[in-house]
């Protein structure tokens, strides 16, 4: 397991560190939110320690980023002790909070308790690959059923599969070009692009969404489409 920890007080992220090691977890060590994003792109991580009051940008503005990506659990390390900061940070997308000073063991025990957590919810979305329900959007694909606002909507095979690939990569931007060759199982080519926004517009007029402002299937022009998490 691979556990991601920012913290500009040396001092502790070296504490954090050991505690961590000596569970058999490889730690990622930081001291200040920079390059952060750009390191996750190429490192996979299972879980987050951030400290809010960090150079760069804080903990929460890293959360948030971290989160127009990534689900794993994060846990919030600071000195704040309000209320506030502990509603703000968990709506946010952090997932659980400590603050200073805390019990390295505490810390510890916390860290496998979400990631027990996290492996469990991965486990049940494994088995549940064949349906998709958020953001009032809810598929099967065994049966090629679509609910829209608990409203059974027909799509067209070709209209099921171009959402079912955008809501499975839910938070990505989906080029053009992949979902083409997901979809239609052929090589894209630059007129191809007119079929896919026909499409497109189909599924927006369904789902009463607009082009303009769209809440759904959104546009990434030069790029493809991307539906938000």
């Amino acid at each position: 397991m691979h556990i991601l920890v920012v913290d500009d007080e040396k001092e502790i992220a070296d504490l954090i560190d050991i505690y961590l090691q000596n569970e058999n977890y490889t730690v990622h060590k930081f001291y200040e939110s920079e390059n952060i994003l750009k390191y996750l792109e190429t490192n996979p991580i299972d879980l987050a320690i951030l400290d809010v009051m960090i150079p760069g940008k804080d903990g929460f503005s890293l959360c948030k980023e971290i989160r127009q990506q990534y689900t794993f659990p994060i846990i919030f390390v600071t000195a704040k002790v309000e209320d506030l900061d502990k509603i703000s940070g968990l709506t946010i997308g952090a997932d659980d909070y400590v603050t200073k000073p805390f019990e390295p063991l505490e810390l510890v025990a916390r860290v496998k308790a979400q990631l027990r957590r996290y492996k469990n919810y991965n486990q049940i979305e494994e088995a549940n690959e064949n349906k998709i329900d958020f953001r009032n959007i809810l598929m099967n694909k065994d049966t090629h059923v679509f609910y829209f606002k608990e409203k059974k909507i027909e799509l067209t095979p070709i209209e099921f599969e171009i959402l079912w690939y955008l809501c499975k990569n839910r938070g990505k931007v989906i080029k053009t070009d992949d979902l083409f060759q997901y979809v239609w199982k052929e090589e894209y080519y630059e007129k191809d692009n007119n079929t896919i926004m026909v499409h497109i517009r189909h599924l927006r007029e369904k789902m009463k969404d607009t082009s303009k402002n769209p809440k759904y299937i959104k546009t990434v022009w030069g790029v493809g489409y991307k539906i938000e998490k």
